[in-house]
């Protein structure tokens, strides 16, 4: 008897599922199959003849071709799917369930270097959180595909990447999804402006990390190429510049070789930059919106003079409390530093020192250009 892995699971039950939607005669196969009778339009559409046959697990059923996540069959089911499961909006029917000892949960969750806080109470609401799938392929001498998942709380901007995966889990098992509340009780949609800027930002960190190890094997290859092209071609120049110094050595033949091997040098150093240029390509694959009730924690932050009232929500879902936002990368780790002027909210590198003149300074407030001296800093993610 094999064992499916879940993505093997999940791929036969979508397949299953979306060829019925399409009008075809289905039904499973022993051992972890499907078999199909086609309408003509989703024999086009897939490239098969009218009775198809597909295995998923290790061994396949009589007669059937083999599908799996890292075979052509993923992106005939996707052409077959279209636009559709592009987006999502659901309602968790989760109950309600107060945290325990809240003032516990913000002594664990609430690491501020530069200001204190104070827990004003808490109550019953619904928050919206957006995630945002996206999938990146990465080309240079070789290639690499993923999927990065970017997830917020529409309330307050903090960014809930680590439970992502168990919101989404919860969403799919779903199978009474509640009435949603009305408008007034939801946040608001941010702008295009806003959301545009907090993808910006964002993003290109998370895509970074999956692909440290490529990159980092990439970089090893390109040094190790570049170390042994210049290895030979010195040594070429060392030979004819050694022949250059003999009393009966032809001189300016010597130098034309040395000329010329420091041109075939150069337009090598050029292959190598071109067979090992890299090409990311990150595409929008799904966005998912689920409203889900939370136990809203009320807190005023307080700097020197100045206060600022925020919330954090604890989601009954993971009966987790999400971390305190970060106004300027979205880091979701470290401690929190708070500006001067308006308090906002950051990590470290939103509040670190000016590269040129050394002061600290508020990125949200100022963006990357320094208030004092007028030099724009590195963005660091």
């Amino acid at each position: 008897m094999t064992v499916m892995t879940e993505s093997s699971i999940r791929f036969r039950d979508l397949a299953l599922r979306l060829l019925e939607r399409e009008g075809a005669l289905t039904g499973q196969l022993m051992p972890e199959g499907l078999e199909a009778v086609l309408p003509t339009g989703v024999q086009a559409s897939l490239g098969s003849g009218e009775l198809l046959r597909l295995g998923f697990g290790a061994e396949l059923p009589d007669g059937a071709v083999r599908a799996s996540l890292e075979s052509d069959w993923l992106e005939k089911i996707g052409r077959l799917l279209g636009t559709r499961g592009r987006t999502l909006r659901l309602t968790l029917g989760v109950g309600r369930a107060a945290p325990p000892q809240p003032e516990r949960l913000l002594d664990r969750a609430v690491a501020l270097t530069n200001a204190v806080y104070r827990f004003h109470g808490m109550t019953s609401a619904w928050t919206r959180y957006l995630i945002l799938v996206f999938r990146y392929t990465a080309v240079s001498d070789e290639k690499r595909e993923g999927v990065v998942k970017l997830a917020v709380n529409l309330t307050n901007g903090s960014v809930v990447e680590g439970f992502t995966d168990e919101l989404l889990a919860a969403a799919m098992a779903e199978t009474h999804p509640a009435t949603p509340p009305s408008a007034e009780e939801l946040p608001a949609d941010w702008t295009a402006a806003r959301l545009k800027s907090w993808t910006a930002h964002t993003l290109p960190g998370r895509v970074r990390v999956p692909l440290g190890l490529f990159l980092g094997g990439m970089q090893r290859r390109l040094d190790r190429d570049l170390e042994r092209i210049f290895d030979y071609y010195e040594s070429l120049r060392r030979e004819s510049f050694a022949r250059q110094c003999k009393q009966k050595a032809d001189a300016p033949r010597e130098q034309l070789r040395i000329d010329a091997a420091a041109r075939e040098y150069q337009v090598k150093v050029a292959d190598l930059k071109q067979k090992y240029g890299l090409r990311i390509v990150v595409e929008l694959s799904q966005r998912m919106e689920l409203i889900v009730p939370v136990e809203r924690l009320h807190l005023a932050i307080k700097r020197r003079k100045g206060e600022r009232r925020i919330t954090l929500d604890w989601n009954p879902v993971v009966r987790r409390l999400e971390p305190l936002p970060d106004e300027w990368s979205y880091s979701t780790l470290g401690h929190r530093s708070v500006c001067d002027s308006a308090l906002h909210l950051m990590a470290a590198p939103g509040h670190a020192p000016c590269d040129e003149c050394r002061r600290e300074f508020c990125r949200v407030c100022h963006g990357l250009q320094c208030p004092r001296c007028r030099s724009t800093v590195r963005f660091a993610n």
